[in-house]
């Protein structure tokens, strides 16, 4: 008895070392990003007045770059929860469109699941929806640990600055602009991976449309709502050009039937 407990408790050591030795590489870039970021927000927190436990607790619970920064001002003006919900939900608002996507692939993950919801952001987001995972690892503990190191990068980033922000001083001057090349490194990525690109194109071309209609402060949520939609819509089309599920090649038809015939008649 105990020996099987010894067996079963290396078994799922080496499955949760394998997903995280997987998962790491993919998080480096985004470790470069989140810690220059991170450090940033933490060092803005520092001068606007607040200790350095508020930058890094918030880093924790709330874990949403953009949400934070706002909150900054929200904390240093009157106490409006009602305008904080609304920012909040503007601001995230992608997130459904997220969830939505991340459906299928969070199904079966278990206690993983709350965790990979909440920490669900726009890179761990990007990495979990395109990572070819290799088949002899834990896909969920994947997206667990990919997950659970961006968070960590985020948190130290954030409590470092804090922590130092009085005494770090450098030009920060297009810092941001890391995040931008990343996705567009992820967007090329996925490009070469697809046969047809379909759904890179409708991508491209709605979200040129609306940023003409709704200009750049606006554009992201009626662009995602669009996608969505047109996307939804050309499924069953672009599943049969990429010989997705649902597809069968009509050529491998009557070689199938001959071979079934040939059985029953043995």
């Amino acid at each position: 008895m105990q020996t099987e407990t010894c067996v079963q408790s290396e078994n799922k050591s080496g499955t949760l070392k394998k997903a995280f030795i997987a998962a790491f590489p993919y998080t480096i870039p985004i470790f470069a990003g989140f810690w220059f970021l991170g450090l940033t927000y933490g060092i803005y927190m520092n001068v606007s007045g607040f200790s350095f436990w508020y930058p890094m607790l918030m880093s924790i619970t709330i874990f949403a770059g953009s949400v934070e920064f706002v909150t900054v001002n929200m904390l240093l003006g009157a106490f409006n929860p009602l305008q904080a919900l609304a920012m909040t939900l503007m601001i995230n608002a992608r997130h459904l469109f997220y969830g939505i996507s991340m459906l299928e692939k969070f199904r079966g993950t278990g206690w993983k699941k709350i965790y990979l919801i909440f920490g669900m952001c726009d890179e761990s987001f990007s990495i979990n929806y395109t990572a070819d995972i290799p088949e002899d690892v834990d896909r969920g503990l994947f997206m667990f640990f990919v997950t659970l190191l961006n968070h960590f990068y985020w948190f130290f980033g954030a409590t470092l600055g804090g922590i130092f922000g009085s005494l770090i001083h450098f030009n920060t001057e297009g810092l941001d602009f890391v995040m931008t090349a990343m996705f567009v490194v992820i967007f090329l990525e996925q490009w070469l991976k697809e046969k047809r690109h379909t759904s890179a194109f409708v991508g491209i071309g709605i979200s040129l449309l609306c940023l003409l209609a709704f200009g750049s402060d606006n554009f992201i949520i009626p662009s995602m709502f669009a996608m969505l939609g047109v996307l939804t819509l050309l499924r069953g089309t672009i599943e049969q050009k990429s010989g997705g599920p649902g597809t069968a090649r009509t050529h491998d038809l009557p070689e199938k039937n001959s071979r079934e015939k040939g059985d029953r008649s043995l």
